[in-house]
């Protein structure tokens, strides 16, 4: 297990090399620190114990590219922070197409009030975060298959509050996939990078953007980069029904009588 180590006196980042498991916890805080992440209390062990597991598995089935403590923290602990603060407290969240686990563990381990699934629609995917999972010592349902069915099969006692997704499909189809669903949940967080603006053209000229809001509610720096990451919040657009008519607080007022057409009565002589 290649990371980084927990930093140089200048404030950069160290060098990577092998870091001894029981100091991995401390490197991530750090890390944290240095890059400005506000991470709760307590909350490293956890963070460290998951890096851990998709490490070890990541030699066996790609996962993922950050594979030591400054890319772990730079890229999936700061997008997790940031939908995290995009949550209300007991929400149900599903993470789709969760691949290793990111953002969706690592938001069960920030936010413990969540409640958190995740799915993939690949089947050894699934099976490897279910192990990680079990490994880290959480317990978060894994599903297997296409999100769009889990979250058809929802009623409104268990629907999702949030959809989470990051590196799934462009933004015209997950709306595609989604947005025919939108009675079983209640809004997208969805990470994207620098292209967000295009795609987000693109579904307006295809007419998807009729239908739904799509605002950028957060953004933070992709490190190493000039580009940045945002978060994109897709709800339905409500429909206003028309406005009644006014109801007078006044009673009615009865119109004069239009004057009879009928010839006089004659008088009595």
């Amino acid at each position: 297990m290649s990371s980084t180590n927990s930093g140089t006196p200048d404030g950069g980042p160290s060098p990577v090399g092998p870091l001894d498991p029981s100091a991995l916890p401390l490197a991530i805080r750090a890390e944290c620190e240095r890059l400005l992440l506000p991470l709760p209390t307590g909350v490293e062990g956890g963070l460290a114990a998951y890096a851990t597991r998709l490490w070890d598995w990541n030699e066996r089935l790609n996962l993922t590219r950050h594979t030591d403590v400054e890319r772990f923290v730079s890229r999936d602990v700061a997008d997790a922070v940031a939908v995290a603060g995009h949550l209300a407290a007991g929400e149900r969240v599903l993470d789709v197409g969760t691949g290793g686990g990111v953002p969706g563990v690592l938001l069960a381990i920030l936010r413990p009030d969540l409640r958190v699934e995740l799915s993939d629609s690949v089947a050894k995917k699934a099976k490897a975060v279910r192990a990680i999972v079990a490994e880290a010592g959480l317990s978060i349902p894994v599903h297997e298959g296409a999100a769009q069915e889990l979250v058809s099969r929802r009623g409104e006692k268990d629907r999702f509050d949030a959809l989470v997704i990051r590196a799934v499909a462009p933004l015209i189809k997950l709306l595609n996939w989604f947005e025919p669903l939108a009675d079983h949940y209640g809004r997208m967080l969805i990470i994207k990078g620098p292209r967000w603006e295009e795609e987000k053209g693109e579904a307006r000229h295809r007419g998807w953007v009729k239908r739904v809001t799509v605002r950028r509610v957060a953004a933070w720096p992709i490190r190493g980069s000039d580009n940045e990451s945002v978060l994109l919040e897709v709800r339905r657009r409500e429909t206003r029904e028309p406005a009644p008519a006014p109801v007078s607080s006044h009673p009615p007022t009865s119109s004069p009588s239009p004057p009879s057409s009928a010839p006089p009565s004659p008088r009595k002589r």
